[in-house]
């Protein structure tokens, strides 16, 4: 499922869809899926670091920034590291995101993973590797940057969907499964519509979408999970 931020600073449902998580079909079919129905100039992608998703947003968004979410990478840091340094390795690896802009947070990183390197050298490669990526936001405005380093938008949304489909057991078909998550996300977009609340201020998104100009764009900020 994808959500997104409009122009107004609105947070509108994209899309669903069901497909192999790791698919590298299914990622593209699913993002031209979103394009044909009016998604345009997006500007920053929000996502897990699935290979097939990372492809296919590099091929059918082309030219947005690609943010990996900070709460899964943190997981998946934290699993080639021993249980018993798990939550001093947490720590001095959050330390990183402390800085106020990317160029400061850049510095500290690559000395963590200089630190980490000597006795653990699994997590020093990730965390080097990964620098780009998850501190992308902080190219961001300020004032945005909490709601859009994870998916944790997403997460509530995944949460309620897993709750009331488990209650229907075994679906009959593939289809059958969009079509009841699809009622649930579309209840959620129109109490996010009639709430009126913007994700993000209408003075704030100016300031993001200045240099686009006035073309035809929709939504311009998304999430995927």
């Amino acid at each position: 499922m994808a959500i997104g931020v409009t122009l107004d600073g609105e947070r509108p449902v994209l899309g669903v869809d069901v497909g192999a998580s790791e698919d590298c079909g299914f990622w593209p079919a699913f993002l031209r899926s979103l394009v044909k129905r009016g998604l345009a100039e997006v500007r920053l992608v929000v996502s897990d670091a699935h290979e097939g998703l990372k492809a296919a947003i590099g091929a059918v968004l082309s030219g947005a920034t690609w943010q990996r979410c900070r709460v899964h990478f943190m997981g998946n840091l934290l699993a080639t590291v021993p249980q018993a340094r798990r939550e001093p390795s947490a720590a001095i690896v959050r330390s990183i995101f402390a800085p106020p802009d990317h160029g400061s947070a850049m510095t500290p990183c690559r000395k963590v993973a200089d630190g980490l390197r000597a006795r653990s050298p699994q997590t020093a490669a990730l965390l080097k590797e990964a620098a780009e990526d998850i501190l992308a936001h902080k190219h961001l405005l300020e004032e945005h940057r909490r709601q859009l380093h994870s998916t944790n938008p997403l997460e509530w949304l995944n949460k309620e969907t897993q709750r009331r489909s488990n209650v229907v057991g075994i679906f009959p078909n593939v289809r059958a499964t969009p079509r009841l998550v699809g009622a649930i996300l579309l209840e959620q977009d129109e109490e996010w519509a009639v709430a009126e609340r913007r994700y993000f201020s209408a003075e704030s998104m100016r300031r993001v979408l200045t240099p686009l100009g006035t073309g035809g764009e929709q939504e311009v900020l998304m999430a995927i999970a």
